[in-house]
């Protein structure tokens, strides 16, 4: 099938409230601009450098969505532009992404990243870190960041139950984190859901998937 086709059959099985990340990764602006074309504006890339390149070669009605793990002394590369970085996993990061913001005089949007799978590869912060974090008097200075919600990967595996209890730790961090809020902490989203658990994912409480093979194909990791 065609990557509109693709498209429009996992948007056609999506709730209102869900909101599609086209994972754009390793993928050539040809097919990005396919995605465009059938109405896709949410693009999620995992590597700053090649976000960079899409971005100017590209509409400037997207939202680029960061969702690879982020080197702080990248972040300035896509500091002007980037809507949304879903892998915010420590207090360190999310002072650099403040500085950089405002420098480009924004604010711009963050999820706390929280691990929630038993693979020691995925990257995150435990739930008392975020909980720490969001309660301290340092956060409170950083003016030019919101964070918006979280971000999490299950565990690959085939094992539907591990998977459904890993988002449901996530919905539950995501409910307790909520009641912490405060001015420069609105929480709304609970990103988590990819091309293999994403139907699980919603059933769990997610509100934004990020989605990339199911829509462009495979992966090339060749280049």
């Amino acid at each position: 099938m065609s990557i509109k086709e693709n498209l429009n059959n996992i948007k056609a099985k999506l709730p209102e409230h869900v909101t599609l990340v086209a994972v754009s990764k390793t993928k050539p602006v040809s097919d990005l601009m396919e995605a465009y074309e059938a109405g896709q504006r949410i693009f999620g890339e995992n590597k700053i450098q090649e976000m960079v390149e899409k971005y100017q070669d590209m509409p400037k009605d997207i939202e680029w969505h960061m969702i690879g793990h982020v080197q702080r002394n990248k972040v300035k590369y896509m500091a002007e532009f980037v809507s949304l970085i879903h892998g915010v996993d420590n207090y360190k990061l999310l002072k650099e992404i403040n500085k950089q913001a405002k420098k480009h005089n924004r604010v711009i949007d963050c999820l706390f990243q929280l691990k929630i799978a038993s693979e020691d590869s995925k990257f995150g912060m435990s739930f008392e870190e975020a909980s720490e974090i969001i309660q301290s008097e340092k956060f409170s200075e950083l003016k030019n960041i919101n964070v918006v919600g979280v971000m999490g990967m299950a565990t690959f595996t085939t094992d539907e139950n591990q998977i459904t209890k890993e988002f449901n730790r996530l919905k539950f961090a995501f409910e307790a984190l909520k009641a912490l809020q405060t001015q420069y902490c609105s929480l709304k989203t609970i990103s988590m859901g990819m091309s293999g658990d994403f139907p699980l994912a919603i059933a769990a409480g997610s509100t934004m998937i990020r989605v990339g093979s199911s829509i462009f194909g495979s992966r090339n990791y060749t280049n």
